[in-house]
C-alpha cells in the first residue's frame, strides 16, 4: 500500500478495483455511506453497502419532462448526471419535530429535542450539488442565527465530489460558473477515466481529512498524461451541456420584466404541482404545524418541507397574496435568480437542470429567462413557436 506524504492540492491516482477500499476506510471511521443507487428506475441517494450499489455501466438520458436510464457497454461508475434528489436531505430535513410538550393538570412541562446526528460520507456529490450545499450554509450556518439541527449534520460529513465527463441533457452549470469541475468544498474529488482498457479516478485532495482517508487507500502518483486526459476530459463535457443560460444582467432584467406577457405564456403550461421546487436542491421553503393529541394534554411543533406553488403557502388572513400560476411561477424564478442574489449574495440557481427533466410539462427556466430577454428587443418566440420547437411540452 502507497502511503504517500501529501497535502491538500495533491493529485494522484485510484484504479477502480480500489475504489472499495475508500468506503472500507470510511466505514471503519464510523461514517454511513450515502452515494447514487439505483431505486424505482432512477438514481437516488441512499445507503451503500458497497461499491457495487453504485449505478454501474448505465447513464441516463435527460430532457424536458423526460428521464431515462441506459445500459452503456462499460464498467463506469458515476457515467450519469444527478437524479430525481439532492444531498439536502441529508442535511435539511424533510420534516422534524421541534418540540413537544405534555400538561399534567397544572404542570407545563416542555420537551426539548435531544437529536443524534450521524457521521456521513457523501459519494458521488457533483460540483453543482456543491455550489447548492455552500447556498445553503450561508442561509443555515452563516446567518445571524445558525440552524442547529442542520449545522450538527453539515459538520459531520466527509465529502467525495465526482467531476462530470458527461453533460446531462438538462444541464447549464458552466452557465451559471458552478461546474463541471469541482473546485471547493469536498475532501476528496475524483475523474473517472475509461481509456483504452484502463479504468481509474484521478484524485485531487480538498482538505486534510480527506488527505488522512487516502493514505489508507491503495494509489500511485499520478502521471501528467493521466492528469491531461482527466482534464480535457471535463473541458469536453462542459462544451457539450444540454442547456444555456445567460446570467449577465438576470437580476436586473427579471426585476423590470415584473408584467411581461410572457408570465402569461408560462402561466398556460404550469401545473404549480410544485415538483421544481421540491427537486431543486437549494429551495428551503418550509412550514410549521403544531399537533396536539384528542385529551389535550400532549401537544408538538414540527417543521416539514413545503413549497412556494401551494395556495396555502401566501396565504394570510383574506386569503393568499398569489393565487394565480402566473403570480406563483413569477415568484419561483424571480427568487432564484433575482432575489436571491440580494437576499445572499449568489444566485440561488446552479445549473443542474432537475426542474427542468423533473417538470410535467417540460417548462424550461433557460427557455424563459431566454424569451424575457428577448422580448425587450421584439422577438420572444411565441408559444405556438414553442411547441413546435420542443414538442410538447
Amino acid at each position: 500500500m502507497t502511503r504517500s506524504s501529501f497535502q491538500v492540492g495533491h493529485t494522484v491516482v485510484v484504479d477502480s478495483q480500489h475504489l472499495e477500499q475508500l468506503l472500507t476506510v470510511l466505514r471503519k471511521r464510523n461514517y454511513r455511506i450515502l452515494g447514487p443507487t439505483v431505486r424505482d428506475n432512477a438514481i437516488v441517494y441512499d445507503g451503500l453497502n458497497s461499491a457495487a450499489d453504485l449505478p454501474v455501466g448505465l447513464t441516463d438520458e435527460q430532457d424536458g419532462g423526460k428521464y431515462r436510464l441506459k445500459r452503456v457497454n462499460d464498467q463506469s461508475l458515476f457515467g450519469f448526471v444527478v437524479g430525481p434528489q439532492s444531498w439536502k436531505r441529508f442535511l435539511l430535513q424533510p420534516e422534524m419535530r421541534l418540540w413537544r410538550a405534555k400538561r399534567d393538570r397544572s404542570r407545563l412541562e416542555i420537551l426539548e429535542e435531544r437529536e443524534e446526528t450521524p457521521k456521513s460520507a457523501f459519494i458521488g456529490v457533483r460540483s453543482c450539488d456543491l455550489h447548492a450545499i455552500a447556498t445553503q450554509d450561508k442561509i443555515f450556518l452563516n446567518a445571524e442565527y445558525a440552524d442547529p439541527s442542520y449545522k450538527a449534520r453539515r459538520e459531520n460529513i466527509f465529502v467525495v465530489a465526482v467531476n462530470c465527463v458527461k453533460a446531462g441533457g438538462t444541464c447549464f452549470c458552466s452557465s451559471m460558473g458552478t461546474g463541471p469541475k469541482a473546485t471547493a468544498g469536498f475532501d476528496l474529488a475524483l475523474t473517472e477515466v475509461l481509456d483504452s482498457g484502463a479504468h481509474y479516478f484521478v484524485v485531487d485532495v480538498g482538505s486534510k481529512g480527506g488527505a488522512d482517508v487516502l493514505r489508507e487507500v491503495r494509489h500511485r502518483e499520478a502521471l501528467q498524461s493521466e492528469c491531461h486526459i482527466a482534464e480535457r476530459l471535463v473541458e469536453s463535457c462542459s462544451e457539450r451541456m444540454g442547456r444555456k443560460m445567460d446570467p449577465n444582467g438576470i437580476k436586473e432584467l427579471l426585476y423590470r420584466s415584473y408584467e411581461n406577457p410572457r408570465w402569461d405564456d408560462v402561466a398556460e403550461r404550469c401545473l404549480t404541482c410544485g415538483n421544481c421546487t421540491m427537486v431543486c436542491p437549494t429551495c428551503f421553503c418550509t412550514t410549521v404545524e403544531d399537533y396536539t393529541d384528542l385529551s389535550g394534554k400532549e401537544v408538538e411543533r414540527r417543521r416539514r418541507m413545503d413549497v412556494c406553488f401551494t395556495m396555502d403557502f401566501s396565504y394570510i388572513h383574506g386569503g393568499s397574496i398569489r393565487a394565480s400560476p402566473k403570480s406563483r411561477y413569477r415568484q419561483w424564478m424571480t427568487h432564484k435568480l433575482a432575489t436571491w442574489i440580494d437576499q445572499f449574495g449568489v444566485s440561488g440557481c446552479v445549473g443542474c437542470g432537475r426542474c427542468i427533466t423533473w417538470c410535467p410539462v417540460g417548462i424550461d427556466i433557460t427557455e424563459e429567462a431566454r424569451a424575457i430577454r428577448e422580448s425587450e428587443v421584439g422577438n420572444a418566440p411565441t408559444i405556438s413557436a414553442r411547441r413546435q420547437n420542443y414538442g410538447n411540452a
